[in-house]
């Protein structure tokens, strides 16, 4: 698998991969498909973008993970979201990802992942990657009404956190 940015004539296929994974439903908060030019806008190109990876292997799109600052997060934090390809469903898309996502985040204090509670397996990657749980949202709706908690990790990248102690 090779990783490398998103660039915007890749916004067709990313596009189509994430409305694949909204219209199945019970993992993204996110509800409502978007265009290209709504997702290059969202995670590759637009305003509140910092850095768009993508995943591929052979010819595919298999996946992205995107850094981003919308809703104007405290100073030194960034939003993370990773999404991989549903069919055919390749194993480690998420941990080919976020190495290149980790290295541009260098001038950031932390990456913030917010996570539908109902979504395990992203539970479970974020974990694997090293995010520490730190809050919780109660009963966010979704746009049919129904409450489902967001936990709230996040991944310290400071280099006093990773410093080790003199022997």
């Amino acid at each position: 698998m090779h990783v490398r940015k998103a660039v915007s004539s890749d916004a067709g296929e990313l596009s189509a991969l994430l409305n694949e994974i909204i219209r199945a439903g019970g993992t993204t908060a996110l509800e409502t498909p978007l265009s290209a030019a709504e997702f290059a806008d969202w995670f590759i190109d637009g305003e509140f973008s910092l850095v768009c990876h993508v995943a591929e292997h052979g010819q595919s799109l298999m996946g992205f993970q995107s850094l981003s600052l919308y809703g104007d997060p405290p100073k030194g934090v960034a939003d993370i979201a990773t999404f991989a390809r549903l069919n055919p469903k390749t194993a480690g898309v998420g941990s080919a990802l976020f190495p290149a996502t980790r290295a541009a985040a260098k001038e950031l204090e932390f990456i913030n992942a917010t996570i539908r509670a109902d979504n395990v397996s992203g539970l479970g990657y974020y974990a694997k990657m090293g995010f520490e749980t730190y809050d919780r949202l109660l009963q966010v709706p979704l746009q049919d009404g129904t409450p489902v908690d967001r936990i709230k990790k996040r991944f310290r990248l400071d280099a006093r956190h990773h410093a080790t102690p003199d022997a």
